[in-house]
């Protein structure tokens, strides 16, 4: 019977442990979205806040409730924008192609500032 005894309480610690990150999960997106809302003031945010802390569960469930499509909206705007973002800078970090590299080098040979041994050189580099 011990044994049993023993079970029970370890499904009951997995369980409130579950539990508490699922909690901590879900406050830390309702704040994230607290503060990613441009639409919603300061006197607002700032009432949310309190209204968390005093009664977590029952106020974070009337967010979800009360503003979980804006919360999706803002949440898939984000990860356009981000996703937007890292496309940006792999092309600015991404290699040229050779037609570019030629190009940039014969600008700088028209401008003096390369001779014509080193735009060969320049030429040769982005052909291979």
């Amino acid at each position: 019977m011990h044994i049993f005894s023993s079970l029970w309480d370890a499904f009951w610690l997995f369980f409130w442990v579950i539990a508490f990150i699922a909690y901590l999960w879900a406050l830390v997106a309702v704040i994230s979205d607290l503060f990613r809302d441009r639409e919603l003031s300061g006197w607002w945010k700032a009432l949310w806040l309190v209204a968390l802390i005093v009664l977590p569960v029952l106020t974070m469930v009337v967010y979800l409730i009360a503003r979980g499509q804006g919360m999706a909206r803002r949440s898939a705007q984000a990860a356009r924008a981000d996703r937007q973002a890292a496309e940006d800078y792999l092309r600015s970090v991404a290699g040229t192609g050779p037609a570019t590299e030629i190009a940039r080098a014969k600008e700088l040979l028209d401008a003096g500032a390369i001779t014509p041994q080193e735009f060969d050189r320049l030429k040769d580099r982005a052909l291979a």
